[in-house]
């Protein structure tokens, strides 16, 4: 089967909630013949609180800021130095359920570090991809009518730091990790195009770049 065109943008590095609002409208506008989008970001200093997220998962902020948002899940931390995809797919046009599309992505984050000999794996309830343990990708995701949007965070080389400040995912102590730190890359732009011919590959897509990017102006 042919590959489906999906339009690929990179929208640098950007605040966390403009993006968010974006994806939002994005979403909620798209009909059947729209055409999937991944955008790739890299975020300002945020914690975000999924759905099922508590407050006292989140230990002492300091001066980052904490959203709340529309995703599945617990508390996360976005910052730089850190890949985030969103794929905005329809999933019932791909003939994915929401399972198999988590999968589909963790299975594009182990191939990804498997390009830089990093052996990654899944842990059964705990969405996300692990090294030894250790947390190096979180995944938050939100489906509406059968459409994808939020999506991925690997952590490459970014100040792990502020994750000492939150319960990563909802679990004290839990370990977390970086490409950096398990011998890959010393930034994102080697890794940006692996993580992204893969995603393609486990969806089937062919990704058209556009330098356009989504309108970003959100008031408060």
């Amino acid at each position: 089967m042919a590959a489906r065109t999906a339009t690929l943008r990179d929208l640098g590095r950007q605040g966390y909630e403009p993006v968010w609002h974006a994806m939002q409208r994005f979403t909620d506008a798209r009909d059947d013949s729209t055409t999937d989008e991944l955008w790739l970001v890299e975020h300002d200093p945020v914690f975000t609180l999924g759905q099922a997220g508590k407050d006292e998962h989140v230990l002492a902020p300091g001066d980052i800021p904490v959203l709340h948002v529309d995703r599945g899940g617990q508390v996360t931390y976005h910052g730089p130095g850190q890949i985030v995809v969103y794929p905005l797919l329809d999933l019932r046009r791909l003939g994915i359920g929401v399972r198999d599309y988590v999968c589909r992505i963790e299975q594009a984050i182990i191939d990804t570090l498997d390009e830089w000999n990093i052996g990654a794996e899944r842990l059964d309830g705990a969405p996300g991809v692990y090294v030894g343990g250790a947390k190096v990708a979180a995944l938050g995701i939100r489906v509406r009518r059968g459409c994808s949007f939020h999506g991925l965070a690997l952590n490459v080389a970014l100040d792990l730091e502020p994750f000492h400040r939150i319960n990563p995912c909802g679990y004290a102590g839990m370990q977390v990790t970086s490409v950096l730190d398990l011998g890959g890359p010393s930034g994102i732009d080697p890794v940006k195009p692996v993580l992204l011919s893969h995603l393609a590959q486990q969806f089937g897509l062919e990704l058209r770049p556009t330098p356009e990017l989504p309108d970003l102006n959100f008031a408060a």
